[in-house]
């Protein structure tokens, strides 16, 4: 490719300025830059990739943009908004008879899920919850948290994951900031929810309460729940779910786990949460349908996006609602794991345990924070797993750095402490 002349580069820089300050769009990715560094500047490179045209000596937005460039209306035909649901309407298609979901007895397959979700989806609009209310869920990670990462946006609400380890006063506090008209609880947590919408002022109108049963407790021991079964059942599978108006508008409403002050909310929107669920496939390169261990809670920041990023690729969601080492390595034989996320506390605890004979296949885990130890990293290869690190925040809602692997490092006998 021809290199650009010195004079024709200040041009397109000028040029570029120029388009900056005459389109507001354009004014606001540029602000972007600044704030966030992975955004490269405009560089040669860039510049010389992206032109395919004439430039102008004269600095004008016309010297960078074509001639027959026009601005096209929107229309349905030709802007969708981007959302993660419908991963999920494509895999009751293309992997319909698949399965979905793997809890103890429990198999779901694909079509099953999307049918469940859209009768879940209309039985909460039957309960006047509209749209861009925000309904929370307290439980771990069964079945029920997995359809309500769909059922919810299809119902044109918000969802709001809530840490089941935190205590009654600060989930009503919670609860009371999101202003939450319907909570989703797991059986094991009843109580606690019970006694945080009991902490709420007086004033604010109770949240409407569904418990999800199980195996492991009794059904709702209040009269005035509702079962979650019930509410499937009951519920219309030709319900025509609620595409956003938008795809900015909200899906997510998440909070942090506030490590150095109180717990802030952050907003994720349809596009945000469709667009970092395929950022998270790609980078690790997960293949179509891997079977994926949730030992990642879900409320964390959404289970990195892979809540809905398993639909994308016809995934098999093998749910766990208990983290140990015991039930994460039988899970894995007896499922044939082949992906799974958790913090480095995890890789440590399954490296610590008395376990002698390596997998029966590489399981690839990702993990992220803080790096583990090379004695760590060391212990969980000689097993069978393939680790990737990465970084991320509740703001990102997923994971935005990670260790891109370079093929030259396979050579490469041994790690170094990096301080």
């Amino acid at each position: 490719m021809k290199t650009l002349s010195h004079t024709q580069y200040t041009s397109i820089s000028s040029s570029f300025s120029s388009l900056f300050q005459h389109n507001p769009a354009l004014q606001w990715q540029k602000q972007r830059c600044k704030v966030y560094r992975t955004y490269p500047p405009l560089n040669r490179t860039i510049i010389r990739a992206s032109l395919s045209y004439p430039v102008s000596n004269k600095a004008s937005p016309a010297a960078v943009m074509p001639p027959e460039t026009k601005v096209q209306p929107r229309r349905a035909a030709n802007a969708t908004p981007l959302t993660p649901i419908n991963y999920l309407e494509r895999a009751a298609v293309v992997y319909g008879d698949c399965p979905a979901i793997l809890y103890n007895d429990t198999v779901r397959t694909w079509s099953e899920m999307y049918r469940r979700c859209l009768k879940l989806a209309s039985s909460i609009a039957a309960l006047g919850i509209k749209r861009g209310d925000v309904v929370s869920v307290v439980a771990p990670n069964i079945p029920a948290m997995s359809e309500l990462h769909f059922a919810v946006p299809m119902a044109g609400t918000i969802l709001n994951t809530i840490n089941l380890r935190l205590d009654a006063n600060a989930i009503a506090n919670l609860l009371q900031h999101s202003g939450s008209k319907l909570i989703f609880a797991d059986c094991q947590s009843e109580s606690l929810v019970h006694e945080a919408v009991s902490l709420l002022p007086p004033h604010l109108h109770r949240p409407t309460l569904v418990v999800v049963g199980d195996d492991a407790c009794e059904s709702c021991s209040v009269d005035c729940c509702i079962d979650y079964e019930n509410m499937v059942e009951g519920g219309d599978e030709d319900f025509k779910w609620l595409m956003p108006l938008s795809e900015w508008d909200p899906i997510t409403l998440n909070y942090t786990s506030g490590t150095t002050s109180s717990p802030k909310g952050v907003v994720h929107c349809h596009r945000g949460a469709f667009l970092m669920s395929v950022d998270s496939l790609l980078d690790w390169s997960v293949p179509k349908q891997p079977v994926y261990l949730w030992t990642l809670p879900m409320f964390h920041a959404n289970g990195w996006s892979y809540a809905w990023g398993m639909a994308a690729v016809g995934g098999v969601n093998v749910c766990l609602r208990r983290v140990d080492a015991p039930s994460v390595y039988e899970a894995i034989d007896k499922y044939g794991v082949t992906h799974m996320c958790g913090a480095p506390v995890v890789l440590s605890m399954l490296t610590n345990h008395p376990r002698t004979k390596p997998l029966k296949s590489a399981v690839h885990i990702m993990t992220a924070g803080a790096p583990p130890p090379p004695v760590v990293l060391g212990r969980a290869e000689a097993l069978g797993f393939i680790v990737s690190h990465g970084y991320g925040l509740t703001e990102t809602g997923g994971l935005v750095v990670s260790c891109a692997w370079k093929k030259d490092w396979a050579q490469l006998s041994g790690r170094c402490n990096i301080s």
